[in-house]
């Protein structure tokens, strides 16, 4: 199973405390983290779980390897920039968002288009027209997140309908 946990480059001490746990119960759980490879949230995603023994990849947006946080396992450079949100997106089965800036906004975007499931920590609301966009599920906890994003990506759960195409 392949997780995507996205968030903020930068990121405050309860997201990081967040992210880090979310990544150890995806550890625990076997489930590798897919993330963008950077610092913030990536980061502590990454660290939670490689304390658990987990997998991590991170798809980076510049050129060199050695540009991944410490606790990437597998770094993918694209030379992409912020267009390689699109790879982070499809490579997972489900997102966890985790606080987040903008470049987290278009990743949640992506699996939207895409009509991969969302969890939310903490992050993005979405509107439509001035209403409320409820497909992003949100959770108060990392149990939570992870035990939903697991469960949605297996399809035991039903999230919200494609938002376009998945070619």
């Amino acid at each position: 199973m392949f997780i995507a946990v996205i968030g903020g480059e930068r990121c405050d001490a309860n997201a990081c405390r967040l992210a880090e746990a979310v990544g150890r119960e995806l550890a625990k759980r076997g489930a590798t983290l897919v993330c963008g490879g950077g610092g913030g949230v990536m980061e502590a995603a990454c660290r939670g779980a490689r304390s658990a023994g987990g997998v991590t990849i991170g798809i980076l947006p510049g050129n060199k390897r050695a540009a991944a946080n410490e606790y990437v396992t597998i770094p993918i450079v694209t030379g992409l920039g912020f267009a390689r949100n699109s790879i982070v997106v499809k490579s997972a089965q489900a997102i966890i968002a985790v606080d987040g800036a903008y470049g987290t906004l278009s990743e949640i975007a992506y699996a939207l288009i895409s009509g991969i499931p969302i969890v939310g920590l903490g992050t993005w609301e979405v509107s439509i027209d001035g209403k409320k966009d409820d497909c992003i599920i949100r959770v108060d906890d990392p149990v939570d997140a992870v035990e939903t994003a697991l469960a949605l990506a297996a399809g035991e759960t039903q999230t919200c309908g494609n938002g376009g195409s998945t070619q």
